[in-house]
């Protein structure tokens, strides 16, 4: 069963498209998420057109009050989409001719839908980059005053999962902020190149009217037009560097969220999540699940997904478009929606933690933790460190035996393993002493997380004021 063929490019065709056909290779499913950055291009395009003299201003306005009529029915859910019109940029315009005549005809003067819809991604993009970043921007803050609040709280620091030094759960806290601190600077930075007009590059050549592409750009608050008109309709760039932006912070809230998980379990006992982001079990009514960093951690392999499907559909594209480039959307869409969903999850939950210090307290005198600073102690006085080493090794060795921390051992016991040691060891040997000593920049002493915390801070507001005066 065949329809009837789309009227916008159907001169050249002696048959209608295939009903499944059409269906296939419609996209107006998923793009009509796009219907208002549509408009809102079209509208700078129909201001320019005029501006060069391509329409006169009443072809401008009836355009462009067409346009805003169409906007409202859209937003009203009146607007029928059609399959049929393929794309959310025929619906569009089908839709403006039917309301103004002719003259809706016009509004595709010097454009083609190649650098509309890439002009269309990078308007809907940048929005969302602009949302994505307010959310991070959100969860740092509340981590940031979390860890603030946490800065004498001790903890054990592991490697390889072991105890290994004490530190902080605000020093803790404060190394996740950093990860997301980094990933914030990938997002501005990427922002950055999704900024740039496609917009008069038309189908890969640009075209032979008259137009001010420097005027649509500013129109539609773009830094510049893009330099090449091949590239510009055949890039999907900022479509993948989103992407992997999204794939490493993903990878940071999955390693937030292992330690979560972890922390609220019975064996460690470290911390408490309020009940609104746990769940229950439907047979053991004991059980509280911290199904929230579950989820996001599940998630994680969602959008890795999406990288590497958006990769390995640029990999092989000759120049310049092709409708390959329609499978951009639904992986893109989908890795903002999964962003969008994980960092409002943990802005909500990460404010909540509630830290067990007593907990915590306990697992960080377990392993002997400040066996190093033991070594470091025996350095100052004067042993070398291969020595200290061993003296230490050996202390342990006896701790293991006779199931005392070295905090727990007499003075005695301890100078059975070097006369060096005095009393004055316990001063190190005691968690406040060992976290306490880290007293510099990056370190894990109260103090310094407090600092780290108020430049954490400052360095947010920075990127506040900046992306205020942007816009």
């Amino acid at each position: 069963m065949s329809q009837t063929t789309n009227q916008s490019w159907g001169g050249r065709f002696s048959e209608p498209t295939d009903a499944f056909v059409a269906r296939f290779t419609a996209s107006v499913d998923f793009d009509q998420r796009l219907a208002r950055h549509d408009i809102q291009g079209s509208i700078a395009h129909a201001t320019m057109l005029a501006q060069v003299g391509v329409l006169s201003e009443q072809e401008r306005d009836a355009i462009v009050t067409g346009l805003k009529e169409i906007e409202t029915e859209i937003a009203e859910g009146s607007f029928e989409w059609s399959v049929a019109l393929e794309d959310v940029h025929m619906n569009i315009e089908a839709r403006l001719t039917q309301k103004i005549g002719i003259t809706g005809k016009k509004l595709h003067t010097g454009r083609s839908r190649n650098d509309q819809v890439a002009t269309d991604i990078r308007l809907y993009l940048r929005e969302e980059i602009d949302l994505v970043a307010s959310e991070l921007a959100r969860l740092r803050a509340g981590l940031i005053e979390l860890a603030d609040g946490e800065a004498d709280t001790i903890m054990p620091g592991f490697t390889h999962l072991q105890t290994a030094q004490p530190v902080t759960f605000g020093h803790h806290l404060l190394a996740w902020q950093e990860m997301l601190a980094r990933d914030h600077e990938r997002l501005l930075d990427c922002r950055k190149r999704v900024n740039i007009l496609p917009l008069g590059a038309a189908a890969l050549a640009g075209t032979t009217y008259p137009i001010d592409r420097h005027l649509t750009a500013q129109l539609l608050g773009f830094e510049r037009p893009a330099e090449n008109s091949l590239d510009a309709v055949s890039d999907r760039d900022f479509a993948i560097e989103f992407t992997a932006f999204a794939s490493l912070l993903l990878m940071h809230l999955s390693r937030m969220s292992e330690e979560l998980v972890l922390w609220t379990s019975a064996q460690f006992d470290f911390i408490d999540l309020p009940d609104r982001f746990c769940t229950g079990s439907s047979i053991m009514p004991q059980k509280k699940n911290p199904d929230v960093p579950e989820l996001v951690r599940g998630k994680t392999g969602r959008v890795y997904g999406h990288l590497m499907g958006l990769l390995t559909l640029m990999k092989s594209q000759p120049l310049a478009y092709n409708k390959d480039n329609q499978e951009d959307k639904e992986p893109l869409l989908d890795t903002l929606d999964t962003v969008k969903g994980c960092l409002r999850a943990f802005a909500d939950m990460v404010p909540a933690i509630e830290s067990k210090g007593d907990s915590m307290r306990e697992a960080a005198r377990k392993g002997f933790s400040t066996a190093t600073d033991l070594a470091d102690y025996l350095v100052r006085k004067g042993v070398a460190f291969r020595d200290a080493h061993e003296i230490v090794g050996q202390s342990v060795a006896y701790g293991i035996e006779s199931g005392k921390d070295l905090s727990d051992m007499s003075l005695d016991e301890l100078r059975q393993f070097s006369d060096t040691i005095g009393d004055d060891v316990f001063d190190v040997l005691t968690l406040e002493g060992s976290v306490a000593a880290r007293n510099h920049i990056g370190g894990t002493a109260p103090d310094q997380v407090r600092a780290a915390a108020q430049r954490a801070r400052d360095a947010l507001k920075a990127i506040a004021t900046d992306q205020g005066a942007r816009q």
